[in-house]
């Protein structure tokens, strides 16, 4: 097999490309538990997807995709699928959950959807350091920890219109891979994220379950390093 992926790079660079595309899939599994309101599930798919998301990239870059499998444009299939699984499926929860009441539900999920759809087209959303010029429209991380946290309703219309304004703020938001610097604390902090939002997602988000600290705390340093990182910039 090695011997067959070194003669032809065709092979690893296709199966990244596949590997990609599997996100649709968890999407629309995703999509159905969500219709059937079974949110645990629904954010136990996202979370897988997130994790694909988080290891294609290297592997396309490792492998050369485009060069080597060049008729397949893999930044778009990630970015349609990044839509689906970090915007469209998360707003649509949190507008269904219950967690914003009347009103306020509708101007939550336009807001979502509405800015962050511009965003994604946006060309300057990527930094000279691979990070992002403001907030990346991951609101499949901050819906997850509002499920898991239960704030005030008027709390989170505050973070969503928050969030929303900040997609279009000069603010760095680090990428966990991408982002050289302080990459040795971001990776493990990324890593460990996803593994809390699993447990979480498992107990159903068990308000006395370790796993909601966990989350509350990777999640602020997820939000916060590329910030406190443009402020100490020399």
């Amino acid at each position: 097999m090695r011997h067959d992926c070194a003669m032809n790079p065709r092979i690893p660079a296709l199966g990244v490309h596949l590997l990609t595309a599997t996100g649709a899939v968890l999407a629309m599994l995703a999509m159905l538990a969500a219709v059937e309101e079974k949110w645990a599930l629904m954010f136990l798919w996202l979370v897988i997807a997130f994790f694909v998301d988080g290891i294609d990239g290297p592997l396309a870059r490792r492998y050369h995709v485009k060069k080597n499998a060049a008729e397949f444009d893999g930044e778009l299939m990630d970015l349609i699928i990044d839509y689906l699984t970090y915007v469209f499926i998360p707003a649509y929860a949190l507008f269904k959950s219950g967690l914003l009441p009347g009103w306020t539900g509708w101007i939550a999920i336009i807001v979502i959807t509405y800015t962050s759809v511009v965003y994604f087209a946006d060309t300057r959303m990527k930094t000279k350091d691979n990070s992002f010029s403001g907030f990346p429209g991951c609101w499949n991380m901050v819906v997850l920890v509002l499920f898991a946290t239960h704030p005030n309703f008027w709390v989170i219309l505050a973070i969503v219109c928050a969030l929303a304004i900040a997609m279009f703020l000069r603010l760095k938001f680090i990428h966990p891979v991408r982002t050289e610097r302080w990459r040795v604390i971001s990776l493990p902090m990324a890593l460990a994220w996803t593994g809390f939002a699993g447990w979480a997602a498992w107990v159903e988000f068990d308000p006395q379950s370790w796993a909601l600290w966990g989350l509350v705390a990777s999640s602020l340093y997820l939000i916060f390093a590329g910030v406190v990182q443009q402020l100490t910039e020399d």
